[in-house]
């Protein structure tokens, strides 16, 4: 049985422990409000630019461009958004191994594929495993701007126009509320849905002509989605991260409890133990 110093001392230690996720939890909870809402703000400008890409697709006989137009699968890309660090519960766990389950069922050799990884977690895991990450970005602000990822963005959606692979899955955690994220998976190239996501547009006239405008808008389109999955992913991050701190500090409250009701037992037996021998030798003696 531990004696009453270690327990003291492990009862000191679980309360520094638990000073130090309870201000991880208020930081991250900090982090969250302005996350969640610079993800809330991107919403209207993503909705207004798919309605104009959609607009052009469907109103264009340009269907031969590169982004919109499926042709045979070769060699997939996946670009997988993590976080740079650690202490988020299962939030990087869950997208490594959803992009792994894909990547098992669709290939049977690692040249069938490549790897663009946001952040240090993602980067590491398939560097570790011989995955060919041909792109990576790492140490990102807790609010991101898009010039933080332009060049990455830019090289996954170049790369595809260019036909070096022939399509292009994104990965993610989706920010459902402070308590909630759901991993993602959403094909962003080629893009040969979005007329149906977007169902009945409003009626554009474009200058100098749809198809000028399209050859401009659709990378953009393109590059607005893996940095709208950013901003989602950074939300859902520090959500993650509020939530497992929570669940560590709670864990340590429990656990202090529990051993100060082990230290009180224990010095009350010591001192029962005490009072015995004295009252034993106080009898000896008489």
């Amino acid at each position: 049985m531990a004696s009453l110093r270690d327990i003291k001392s492990r009862i000191t230690s679980t309360k520094k422990t638990s000073q130090i996720t309870k201000a991880m939890q208020m930081v991250s909870a900090s982090k969250l409000n302005r996350a969640e809402e610079n993800a809330k703000a991107y919403v209207p400008y993503m909705g207004k630019i798919q309605e104009v890409v959609a607009a052009i697709a469907t109103g264009t006989n340009d269907s031969g461009h590169p982004m919109l137009t499926s042709r045979p699968v070769k060699k997939t890309a996946y670009l997988v958004i993590t976080s740079d660090r650690g202490l988020a519960g299962a939030y990087n766990s869950n997208v490594l191994r959803a992009v792994t389950n894909a990547i098992n069922e669709r290939h049977t050799s690692s040249d069938d594929y490549v790897i663009f990884a946001i952040g240090r977690m993602g980067r590491d895991f398939f560097v570790k495993r011989g995955s060919n990450v041909i792109e990576s970005v790492v140490a990102l602000p807790d609010q991101p701007s898009f010039a933080d990822i332009k060049e990455i963005a830019r090289k996954a959606v170049g790369m595809f126009t260019d036909g070096t692979y022939d399509e292009l899955y994104m990965y993610y955690n989706h920010f459902v509320s402070a308590i909630s994220q759901e991993v993602t998976e959403k094909k962003v190239l080629p893009l040969t849905d979005i007329a149906v996501e977007m169902g009945t547009t409003a009626s554009y006239e474009f200058e100098p002509s749809a198809e000028a405008i399209l050859e401009v808008l659709l990378p953009q389109y393109a590059e607005s989605l893996i940095f709208g999955a950013l901003l989602d992913g950074k939300a859902s991050e520090h959500a993650a991260r509020m939530s497992a701190m929570k669940s560590a500090t709670d864990n340590a409250s429990e656990l202090i409890s529990n051993l100060t009701l082990v230290y009180n037992r224990a010095r009350q037996a010591a001192i029962t133990q005490e009072i015995t021998e004295i009252v034993g030798g106080a009898a000896a003696l008489e």
